[in-house]
């Protein structure tokens, strides 16, 4: 991931209560990258509850469990040091949620279809 921050100079030129510069070109390649990633996930778990045959509610609920995996291990990847990647951490674990369960639904209904009806 890109850091936003910028070059690092020297901390002991710096003024102790200066702003914190954000890099807009870097925050937005997170953003991207972070859409991308999570609808690979979506399609990936999509294609292995189809598979698995899942239906109804246990498919939905299997869903929601591998995108709070999936948020988790975005924390955990970031560590404390989330701030040089983002502004805020709800990103994280909400960006794109929604529009990943339609990718979900898709591969879910598709492989379902190829592997259990047909």
């Amino acid at each position: 991931m890109a850091t936003s921050r910028g070059l690092h100079a020297r901390t002991d030129l710096q003024v102790p209560n200066e702003p914190i510069v954000y890099n807009e070109l870097a925050i937005r390649t997170n953003m991207s990258i972070l859409s991308y990633c999570r609808t690979f996930v979506s399609a990936l778990s999509g294609s292995s509850a189809g598979i698995l045959g899942l239906t109804g509610l246990e498919g939905f609920i299997f869903y929601f469990i591998v995108s709070f995996v999936f948020s988790l291990m975005l924390c955990v990847k970031a560590g404390r040091k989330w701030q040089e990647f983002f502004r805020h951490r709800q990103p994280l674990v909400t960006s794109g949620l929604l529009g990943g369960l339609f990718t979900y639904v898709l591969f879910w209904t598709f492989l379902y279809g190829m592997v259990h009806v047909y």
